[in-house]
């Protein structure tokens, strides 16, 4: 049975997909690897063809048959929307990713994301990842304090806005920036230790 990451936030822009493959190459060496795009924009599954690695699906299936495919781990991609699918999908999840910038409006679009969340699956672990986190800047602090109230686990691993992360699927995987794939791999190691 399929370790299930969700990867959500009903706000655009704050890197979801490019997380998700970033992960999803990243752990792909050790394990069978499937991404599965609800994303109606497709940006993953545009790259069907060109990844070799793992495989990305443009799922239309039943949403309880994903348990039932046969890879070690699924990354679900979600849209910058909360879709009537994500409930289901946050049911369904062993682990739920939620990626943030740090900025006023993304601690206040997460709530509602949070919320859902929180009515929808009772045992899955909820981490916040700061993703696309500009240097030398003390605005992720404040965003930290304002996460408090939630009382939802926060990543100690920050995905820096740096241009290997953009470049990524591209080239499969940040391999070639020392900082980005150390970055990548501390959060990889974050996440297996919560599913295991």
């Amino acid at each position: 049975m399929p370790k299930i990451i969700l990867v959500t936030h009903q706000k655009g822009g704050v890197g979801k997909s490019t997380l998700t493959f970033n992960l999803a190459q990243n752990i792909s060496s050790n394990a069978k690897i499937a991404v599965l795009d609800f994303d109606l924009q497709g940006s993953l599954s545009q790259l069907k063809d060109l990844v070799t690695d793992f495989d990305i699906i443009s799922f239309k299936g039943e949403i309880k048959s994903i348990s039932n495919l046969e890879y070690d781990f699924i990354f679900i991609d979600t849209p910058p929307y909360l879709s009537n699918h994500l409930p289901k999908l946050v049911e369904l999840a062993d682990l739920i990713i939620v990626p943030t910038k740090a900025g006023i409006l993304d601690l206040l679009a997460i709530k509602s994301t949070l919320q859902l969340i929180e009515q929808e699956n009772k045992t899955a672990e909820t981490l916040i990842v700061f993703n696309m986190i500009k240097a030398n800047t003390t605005l992720t602090l404040d965003i930290l304090i304002g996460l408090e109230e939630y009382n939802v686990k926060i990543a100690n691993t920050h995905i820096s806005d740096l241009v290997a992360f953009t470049r990524s699927v591209l080239v499969k995987g940040v391999t070639k920036d020392r900082n980005a794939q150390k970055q990548i791999d501390n959060l990889t190691k974050e996440i297996i230790t919560k599913l295991i």
